[in-house]
């Protein structure tokens, strides 16, 4: 090649682009790309139609984005590369925000939802029923809750809090609320043990009140789930409690009026409006097992209100958190037994993965009958595991609870809603293979009565770099959005953005979580710009409309979207 060709492949910066064998051999190895852009952008590149206002482009400065284009194949130089890099990831971020300033504007118009007028004599004997006090955080919550509740204008809040700020509570007053006027609540958990533990929680704080409480998971036989599905679709069941088992077709309800989601970052928009489809205009509160990083806040929850309990109960000790090696394991269950010896009571929590499933449990269980046949044998010991009926483990967790037994070995089971104020150590064996939130919510199951509480993580083995950052990470911090944040660093944006669970655009150039002040200033833009134009009509905002209904109309059929 000569001449202008040649210089494709010989500027200061040369792109290089993925190929493979058999694409080098048809001519789309790096230079047969380059060679492609180069023709294309020559030739079509003034057919490259602005995105957003030219006004917007100008103030941020901005460059155009025919010219960014360009640039980021062909650079002059490093700092044409980079505004071609802002520019486009500044589109990248403003188009995610811009949907969700969309969906909530959307939102913030609708009517036609319930106003729960009502709130009688069962909240009030469940809150006298607690054995301890709302704290100011819980009370100052459910105003906010109580006042979206009596709107016409259907609730989207997201609540979060801390590891054993009482979020459950929260949720069962709000459940309550929809009950006494007439309504059914559902609560969908990520998975069936956490859904069955809401199950039992829940059931047993209701006990004296005579509120039917059903659970609907997809493990259940045929002729069970027949009779459950009657009890929902009669208005029989008022609170549902389940996993994904409740937006499938065959779940009609009686008359849906709030929907309450444990979300764990594990559900997405869609299957939120799948659930909240099943009723007319539910209400509808998000809740968090641990704080979220203030960039999924932004983007992935960006369409709810926001409620934080940031107070804990009084009179709760921060949990002592330490990281020991394997070689250490005599010293620290000498020390378990001298606590439970004083009458502590203790959980010692093996991996549960279910890719290796099987030999986990196995591992698990073999490890409780050495420990009962050997180190702990003058001890009451019980064992808890997924595999487990729930009545079964419900008997376990009872008799745990009334202090029948003081160490109880379990696989992850226990990672959320189990509440034994007197259980105050927390051994945690191949702390290395556990995820940082899930270690932060173990510990959460210990700390919640007077006693100080110990949280001992147990690692074996040579440690990635990871592995050891989630450890030292835990040891010195219990503070859950300083957790959050760096739990998004380790695990990348990726498993929570550009995820389409989430509902939100694949990014191809940002990062929200390295690039947090370009994703605020694209949230403010866009939320300005819907706020001034809300239909995106204005002879400005005609090309934002144009590339918005082309590349997101049919994933989320907006109302608005004519």
């Amino acid at each position: 090649m000569t001449g202008e060709g040649e210089q494709v492949h010989t500027g200061k910066i040369i792109p290089l682009y993925p190929s493979s064998e058999p694409l080098g051999q048809a001519g789309f190895d790096s230079r047969g790309f380059r060679r492609i852009l180069h023709t294309v952008l020559k030739n079509w590149g003034d057919q490259i139609d602005e995105t957003i206002p030219a006004e917007l482009a100008e103030r941020l400065g901005l460059a155009p984005l025919r010219q960014a284009l360009s640039a980021i194949h062909f650079p002059a130089d490093f700092a044409t590369l980079q505004a071609a890099r802002m520019r486009l990831k500044f589109d990248e971020l403003f188009f995610m925000e811009l949907l969700v300033a969309l969906r909530r504007r959307h939102q913030q118009e609708g009517t036609g939802g319930i106003r729960f007028e009502k709130v009688g004599e069962l909240t009030r004997r469940l809150v006298e029923s607690l054995p301890f006090a709302l704290t100011g955080a819980q009370k100052r919550v459910l105003r906010q809750i109580r006042a979206d509740m009596k709107s016409p204008r259907p609730m989207h809040r997201l609540l979060q809090g801390d590891v054993g700020s009482g979020k459950t509570v929260v949720a069962l007053i709000t459940m309550l609320i929809a009950v006494e006027n007439g309504y059914q609540a559902a609560l969908m958990a990520p998975t069936e043990i956490l859904a069955e533990q809401h199950y039992l929680t829940i059931r047993e704080m209701l006990r004296e009140l005579e509120v039917e409480v059903v659970l609907l998971v997809g493990g259940q036989g045929r002729s069970e789930r027949g009779e459950l599905l009657d009890r929902i679709a009669s208005g029989e069941a008022r609170i549902i409690i389940g996993t994904h088992a409740l937006i499938q077709e065959s779940v009609d309800f009686h008359q849906l009026g709030l929907v309450v989601i444990d979300e764990q970052h594990r559900f997405g928009v869609m299957q939120r409006a799948t659930l909240r489809e099943k009723g007319l205009n539910p209400d509808l509160l998000v809740m968090t097992a641990t704080p979220i990083p203030r960039t999924l806040t932004m983007t992935v929850y960006g369409d709810l209100d926001v409620s934080i309990i940031d107070e804990l109960p009084a009179n709760r000790k921060p949990v002592k958190t330490f990281w020991r090696d394997e070689s250490r394991r005599s010293k620290i269950y000498h020390f378990l037994r001298s606590r439970v010896s004083e009458g502590a009571q203790a959980f010692i929590v093996f991996p549960l993965v279910e890719e290796s499933e099987k030999s986990d449990l196995k591992a698990a269980v073999e490890s409780y009958e050495a420990m009962s046949a050997t180190f702990f044998k003058d001890f009451r010991i019980g064992l808890i595991h997924g595999r487990m009926k729930p009545e079964e483990k419900e008997a376990t967790m009872a008799a745990f609870k009334r202090h029948e037994l003081q160490i109880l070995v379990s696989t992850t089971v226990i990672e959320v809603g189990v509440d034994v104020p007197n259980a105050s150590i927390m051994v945690v064996e191949h702390a290395e293979r556990f995820g940082l939130t899930q270690l932060h919510q173990l510990r959460g199951r210990v700390g919640r009565g007077s006693r100080q509480s110990f949280c001992i993580l147990v690692s074996y083995g040579a440690l990635t770099e990871e592995a050891r950052t989630r450890l030292e990470t835990l040891a010195v911090t219990s503070d859950g959005f300083k957790i959050a944040e760096v739990d998004l660093q380790l695990r990348g944006p990726g498993e929570f953005f550009g995820t389409r669970q989430h509902g939100l655009p694949e990014l191809r150039l940002a990062d929200p979580s390295r690039d947090l002040e370009l994703l605020r200033l694209a949230r403010d833009e866009a939320f300005r710009l819907v706020e001034a134009d809300p239909q995106l009509r204005d002879q400005e905002s005609l090309g934002t409309r144009h590339y918005f209904v082309r590349n997101y109309q049919e994933r989320f059929g907006l109302a608005w979207v004519g």
